[in-house]
């Protein structure tokens, strides 16, 4: 009962563009990282200092890197979305 593929997958005009956006990204992400990993071993202290109502920048830088991580996989999501449509397009016409 094999029905075959749902849709015909061409040659991704776009690919090679995606990947750099997803490399900078990367790049982007990691370098706010190492400032959490860089705080934490350098002065450790300043870890548990309050910035934030209650909270300490442990707390606040964390939740920062998670809301960070999932914005910029939404912008990657949206650019490589209007890269594919405008690009495939192209080639289709």
């Amino acid at each position: 009962m094999d029905h075959g593929p749902a849709v015909v997958l061409d040659e991704d005009q776009a690919s090679e563009r995606k990947a750099r956006l997803g490399v900078w990204m990367f790049i982007l992400y990691s370098i706010v990282y190492a400032g959490f990993v860089a705080i934490g071993v350098i002065n450790y202290e300043l870890m548990g200092k309050i910035v934030l109502g209650n909270q300490n920048l442990a707390i606040v830088y964390g939740i920062f890197l998670i809301l960070f991580a999932i914005f910029l996989g939404l912008i990657y999501n949206w650019r490589c979305t209007k890269l594919e449509n405008k690009l495939n397009k192209e080639v289709q016409s």
